[in-house]
């Protein structure tokens, strides 16, 4: 059942390809953070609270550039934004290493307003290759969600890698490099950006799609986000208390590896999961996980079921939000989703940090268990009459 779902969708022309060029290019753009964290810390010396202002400046870059690169997208075409991105890509990472620390930042917001949108070609591309058959497009959305599980665990390790083993101005040499390649390759590529029948460049009032199921969507995606990024700091500081934190990367990868086994399931599955309810599944699962926090063994195993929630969760709000959107507007709308998740990214971390300053290292879960159930209390009524099935199946 498995193997046949995948087989029907990866045999679709274009789709195989798809899956390839934006797999391998989410790699370095997973290696990117640590990569420049690294280097602050490690070339430039600084302390890893400097490093977050640059990782901050880069975030509030993509923040407020995702909408306006998918307008542009929308308006002139995956070439035109590609070889703007991928040139601007080309001169922060062959300008960053040797800039000083508040060059950096400033540079860094620039290369985050003018990054390269792969998730947002990834999932644009699928929802134009993909017949609007639920048979397709959940196994589609499922798979790039694992693929995007397996460049989070490659694409660190990897930064990691390259920067102990060669030096920090080097890595960001290799990883930038990578990106570049990853840009080319997309603009050869060129895949679809619409099915074909959506006008270039229709009007569509933005309150035509931007109502309560959309933003309920994008409730649930931000929420998921800061559940992750919470969790991972959570996971950090529990195994440093117990005298554990350098089992952290095995713990982590765990986790990924059953979102990546729980989507997998998701996809194949004839029924798929509500969304309310995955949100709702990941919160209550999350809330008791600092119990088992004594062992790193027990603390993988705890976030296991949370885990294999995650991939599919992300599926579905890619797979909803691509429905409710409009085409002529996909692009401008796939960029908040982008905005969205990038938000949940930036919250995620210092919110969670700030709990468990504030108490202890365990309630990070609870804190980050507690957001899940939010994003279900504030997704709900936004929902209205959907909410009860806001799945793939969304009208």
């Amino acid at each position: 059942m498995v193997l046949t779902s995948y087989g029907r969708v990866t045999r679709l022309p274009g789709v195989r390809t798809l899956f390839l060029v934006t797999g391998l290019a989410r790699i370095p753009l997973a290696a990117s953070g640590v990569t420049i964290t690294l280097h602050v810390v490690l070339g430039l010396g600084r302390g890893y609270g400097e490093a977050g202002v640059v990782a901050a400046a880069t975030t509030i870059g993509i923040a407020l550039g995702g909408p306006l690169i998918g307008r542009l997208l929308d308006r002139r075409g995956l070439r035109r934004v590609v070889l703007l991105t991928t040139v601007a890509t080309g001169v922060f990472w062959a300008a960053a290493p040797w800039l000083s620390y508040w060059g950096l930042i400033a540079l860094s917001f620039v290369g985050g307003f003018l990054s390269l949108p792969v998730m947002s070609i990834a999932r644009q591309g699928m929802a134009a290759l993909l017949p609007s058959d639920d048979s397709y497009r959940r196994p589609a959305f499922s798979l790039d969600s694992v693929l995007t599980e397996m460049s989070y665990m490659i694409g660190p390790a990897a930064g990691v890698f390259l920067t102990t083993a060669l030096s920090s101005t080097a890595a960001m040499i290799i990883v930038g490099a990578a990106m570049v390649a990853a840009g080319v390759w997309l603009y050869l590529f060129d895949p679809p950006m619409k099915s074909g029948d959506a006008e270039q460049h229709e009007h569509v009032p933005v309150q035509s799609w931007l109502r309560g199921p959309m933003i309920a969507a994008l409730v649930i995606a931000a929420a998921m986000v800061l559940i992750m990024a919470g969790s991972e700091v959570a996971i950090v500081a529990v195994l440093r208390q117990h005298d554990q934190v350098d089992w952290s990367g095995l713990v982590i990868a765990v986790w990924c590896l059953a979102s990546v086994i729980g989507g997998i399931l998701h996809g194949a599955a004839r029924r798929p999961i509500p969304l309310i309810v995955l949100i709702s599944l990941i919160g209550v699962l999350t809330l008791p996980v600092g119990l088992f926090a004594g062992q790193w063994w027990t603390l993988a195993l705890a976030l296991t079921p949370s885990g294999l929630l995650c991939a599919p969760t992300f599926a579905s709000t890619s797979d909803v939000v691509t429905r409710m959107a409009p085409e002529s507007v996909r692009g401008a709308v796939m960029g908040i989703y982008s905005s969205a998740f990038t938000a949940g990214a930036a919250i995620g971390a210092p919110l969670i940090g700030y709990v468990m300053d504030n108490s202890a290292p365990a309630w990070g879960f609870v804190a980050a268990g507690a957001v899940g159930l939010l994003g279900t209390a504030v997704a709900s009524p936004l929902a209205g009459a959907s909410s009860a099935s806001l799945s793939c199946r969304v009208p």
